[in-house]
């Protein structure tokens, strides 16, 4: 396993989608710099990063600025400068196919549906980049680009804010056990 990690969070840039379902990869990378000291303010690559340590290994936390669906164009520019493989990249985004709250780990697959995480695989040509995927439930009758885009009820955001708690305890046992370590302990978690 590499000594380095770039944790990337996807959302969707602007005051105007703080706090929207879509970007609760922000949500997650943000919490992850509260508990680690880490400041993300910096802007390089067409992202916000900053560079921290945990468990004796350096961490990349990046949150492309961009708009979701161009994500990869920032991921794919810092991981070539900091010449990283594949294995060295963690993806957190949102996903409407999952009940809301819910986390599932992955070590490869499609994106499912999931603009940012697609343009991601596209532009680092694999679809073997590590993902937390979040629960955000289905949207029923309301347009899908809409609901990904509106704020979560208090109900969910009460669940949500606990399913970001547990996507940093998961993004951490990721980076110190590895995927599929992480898998078996966070795959089966009932939410809570």
């Amino acid at each position: 396993m590499s000594d380095v990690k770039m944790i990337v969070g996807l959302g969707n840039p602007g005051k105007e989608y703080a706090g929207t379902r879509h970007s609760i990869g922000f949500e997650v990378v943000d919490a992850l710099c509260e508990k680690l000291g880490i400041d993300v303010s910096k802007k390089k690559f067409g992202a916000k990063f900053g560079m921290g340590v945990f468990e004796d290994k350096k961490l990349i936390l990046l949150k492309p600025w961009t708009f979701m669906n161009r994500s990869g164009v920032p991921v794919s520019a810092a991981f070539g400068f900091f010449k990283l493989e594949i294995v060295d990249v963690i993806v957190v985004s949102d996903d409407l196919a999952l009940e809301c709250g819910r986390i599932r780990i992955r070590d490869k697959g499609s994106a499912g549906g999931q603009k940012g995480l697609g343009d991601v695989l596209s532009k680092l040509k694999s679809n073997e980049v590590a993902r937390v995927r979040i629960g955000i439930g289905e949207s029923g009758v309301i347009d899908a680009a809409d609901y990904v885009l509106g704020r979560p009820s208090a109900a969910d955001k009460k669940i949500l804010s606990g399913a970001v708690e547990t996507a940093v305890e998961a993004v951490l046992w990721m980076v110190k056990y590895g995927v599929v370590e992480a898998m078996n302990k966070y795959n089966g978690l009932e939410k809570e």
